[in-house]
């Protein structure tokens, strides 16, 4: 005998294609979930691993600005120190000089002359004194004048004292101190 299907078959095929089409959509959108999800997870582990990096050179970072703060401080107790030294050396190489100043005050002094007072103003001497003449002076105004530490010695006055002589004077001079050369004081 001849078979005849009369169940709907067209409804049927479509209820299969219907079938199909959910079950082509659902992996697909497990497909783009599993995709999404991935591409979650990955870019995720990469803000993670770039953060662990951030933080490591911020690490490092951090470190070498304390090192720069440390050096920056020892430099400038190394300018300090540096002042200092200078400083010292610089006491150290005008100690001598008070000495030599007076020694040439006592190599300068003519006979008959004496000082009463010596003040010094920076840069210069101020000496009040008494001579037993004009002539010695004069004569203490050029040894003055020669001499290598002294330069412009100026008189600023002369007085009468004939508590000391006939002529005796007491006067008062101005004279600038100055340093001289190296070379020249070795070859004293």
């Amino acid at each position: 005998m001849a078979k005849i299907n009369l169940l709907p078959w067209r409804e049927a095929r479509r209820e299969r294609l219907k079938q199909e089409f959910f079950a082509n959509l659902g992996a697909s959108i497990l497909g783009a979930a599993a995709v999404v999800g991935l591409g979650y997870f990955l870019m995720g582990s990469a803000v993670e691993n770039q953060q662990a990096r951030n933080q490591y050179l911020q690490g490092k970072i951090d470190t070498l600005n304390n090192e720069v703060k440390e050096i920056a401080e020892l430099k400038s107790a190394r300018e300090q120190l540096i002042d200092r030294m200078e400083i010292i050396q610089g006491l150290q190489g005008n100690r001598p000089v008070i000495v030599r100043i007076f020694d040439q005050f006592v190599e300068t002094l003519p006979d008959g002359v004496y000082y009463s007072r010596l003040q010094r103003v920076s840069d210069s001497v101020e000496l009040d004194g008494t001579a037993e003449s004009n002539n010695r002076v004069a004569s203490l105004l050029r040894r003055l004048d020669n001499s290598d530490w002294f330069h412009s010695p100026n008189l600023s006055s002369v007085v009468a004292n004939p508590a000391f002589g006939e002529q005796a004077n007491n006067f008062s001079l101005k004279v600038a101190l100055t340093t001289p050369d190296k070379s020249g004081e070795d070859a004293e």
